[in-house]
């Protein structure tokens, strides 16, 4: 097996081969995988077509595909926060930001699975990225719980909140914060920014964070919990405590 497409719902990549490895990121139902090598094979190292990241997770949460198939541009993706695909008589959950395979008239498949999808979705090169529906998408995420590797709304870390938006809108971003800071277009003071623009943020040494700028002097982003917090030109105050959390690093246009 030299590709593959992920089968469930929303797959956990870990740092080394083991479940109680840490995970580092979650691949979506339909995102395609290159595999670099296999342990015991159960255990297998993949790296994501989309953003390159690499990680380790278990041959079941994979199907088999050529090449060719992986390669091919599948502009559907999910955008309900939860909606249930139908493989045969079986249901199954699976989140916003998932890649529909060969998908065309609520029909598609994946590899040699069927299955049937009537929810929420969208070709996301049809049109032109719109930053007031990349904002109203964003905040449909309002209190989901923040998790270290999470790309779902039922658990998400900064940069995936940022990344899945932002797939959905037809942007594809890198992983992690810190490569998000290298793409797009500088912003260079706060007064300057636009909604939509992404902001990032540093411990005075790296970039640890990041969330999408709502104007108005507001940001949302996923600190604890998907949550909109206040940000000046020195960084982001926490609403509930006025407390600053996070020192403003870098403003980015991506769209």
């Amino acid at each position: 097996m030299e590709y593959a497409i992920i089968r469930v719902p929303a797959a956990a990549l870990r740092r080394k081969p083991g479940h109680p490895r840490e995970m580092v990121n979650q691949l979506l139902f339909g995102e395609a995988v290159k595999v670099l090598r296999t342990k015991n094979e159960q255990w297998v190292k993949v790296r994501s077509l989309h953003d390159d990241y690499e990680g380790w997770l278990t041959s079941s949460m994979l199907i088999p595909a050529s090449k060719e198939a992986v390669k091919m541009n599948h502009p559907v993706v999910t955008t309900g926060l939860l909606d249930s695909l139908m493989i045969g008589n079986e249901k199954m959950m699976i989140p916003a930001g998932s890649t529909l395979p060969f998908f065309e008239a609520g029909k598609g498949k994946l590899g040699e699975m069927e299955y049937v999808f009537n929810g929420y979705s969208r070709d996301r090169f049809s049109q032109e990225p719109a930053t007031a529906w990349i904002i109203q998408l964003a905040k449909t995420w309002l209190h989901a719980p923040y998790l270290w590797g999470g790309r779902t709304i039922l658990g998400v870390d900064c940069s995936g909140f940022v990344q899945v938006i932002f797939k959905q809108a037809g942007i594809d971003l890198p992983r992690d914060a810190w490569q998000q800071a290298q793409i797009g277009k500088p912003v260079k003071k706060l007064e300057d920014a636009l909604p939509g623009d992404l902001a990032f943020f540093d411990n005075r040494e790296s970039i640890v964070h990041t969330g999408i700028l709502l104007g108005n002097g507001e940001i949302i982003h996923a600190s604890g919990s998907v949550r909109i917090d206040d940000i000046n030109s020195r960084g982001i105050i926490n609403r509930e405590t006025g407390k600053r959390t996070a020192r403003l690093r870098a403003i980015r246009r991506v769209v």
